[in-house]
């Protein structure tokens, strides 16, 4: 079964600026992209507020799409420095892929907890007279 988007392109705009076509167009796609990795995290995320699920989607593809190593700029950049005398500036981008994740607040947001333990007794249908 096939998930709608849970953002739009103007939702992606509303909460951060206005895209050009080839944007919107990358845009589209990272928005169902960013759905299903929400749904693949919590299968149940489609029963959570709707407003909820809008701002995380958005926030996962406004990070994708703000690292200038996230679009067709030339691939990922992890770091790049220009020197011009005794001056010297430096940027190491914080998602130079342009990768989708969702962050610990979100996935908090989401209600995906940390993973559990559990134990199996290997010795619970074991009757006494298999001791040996």
């Amino acid at each position: 079964m096939e998930t709608p988007p849970f953002a739009t392109v103007a939702d992606l705009e509303d909460r951060w600026r206005g895209l050009s076509t080839a944007e919107q167009s990358r845009a589209t796609v990272l928005l169902g992209d960013a759905s299903q990795l929400i749904l693949s995290e919590n299968p149940d995320a489609g029963e959570l507020p709707a407003d909820l699920l809008r701002m995380v989607t958005c926030n996962v593809v406004r990070r994708a799409m703000a690292t200038p190593g996230g679009d067709d700029s030339g691939g990922a950049i992890s770091q790049t420095s220009m020197t011009a005398g005794p001056y010297q500036q430096s940027f190491t981008f914080s998602n130079p892929s342009g990768d989708l994740y969702l962050t610990k607040a979100e996935r908090r947001w989401l209600g995906i907890t940390a993973q559990k333990a559990f134990e199996i007794d290997l010795l619970a249908n074991r009757s006494s007279d298999d001791s040996g």
